[in-house]
């Protein structure tokens, strides 16, 4: 398996995951995938077999602020049913992480309260629940944690 940058060629399987993994918690549509990989503040990576393999996962996240106050939000990390726990998802979250290293920034995110898998995944990369956000998952009513990683600078000084 490799990552690499999302293309928009890219986006209409990513479209196509979203719908089939999401599709009680309104999937983003291929127009949602096609703003978000515009934004210059997005970094977004696939999972793949092999170089130019179609998409098995993705991941997105947004890096926000200035320099010395940067914050990184992950947006999405998404893997395919059939390429689930062979570390597909920690490889995409860690692409995402080493952007929010590189410019020394804390990441958030939130996930729902009922997956255990991605919360244990969070953890063991140093995320930690900061709180509880009540229906966040729309239509399903689902809550979700919102969950912190400090900054790369701050781990290492503790």
């Amino acid at each position: 398996m490799i990552v690499d940058a999302l293309t928009p060629r890219d986006l209409p399987r990513c479209a196509e995951l979203e719908a089939e993994l999401f599709a009680g918690d309104s999937p983003w549509p291929l127009s949602g995938f096609v703003n978000e990989l515009a934004a210059a503040h997005n970094h977004y990576f696939a999972l793949r077999q092999h170089e130019g393999g179609p998409v098995l996962g993705y991941a997105g996240l947004a890096v926000l602020g200035s320099p010395g106050g940067y914050e990184c939000e992950v947006h999405t990390i998404a893997v395919d049913p059939e390429y689930r726990g062979q570390g597909s998802g920690r490889a995409l979250l860690d692409a995402l992480l080493r952007v929010a290293d590189a410019v020394a920034a804390p990441v958030f995110l939130e996930v729902r309260t009922d997956n255990a898998v991605a919360v244990s995944l969070y953890e063991r990369s140093g995320f930690a629940v900061a709180g509880v956000r009540r229906n966040y998952y729309q239509p399903s009513g689902a809550d979700a944690f919102t969950m912190v990683r400090p900054a790369a600078a701050e781990v290492n000084q503790s």
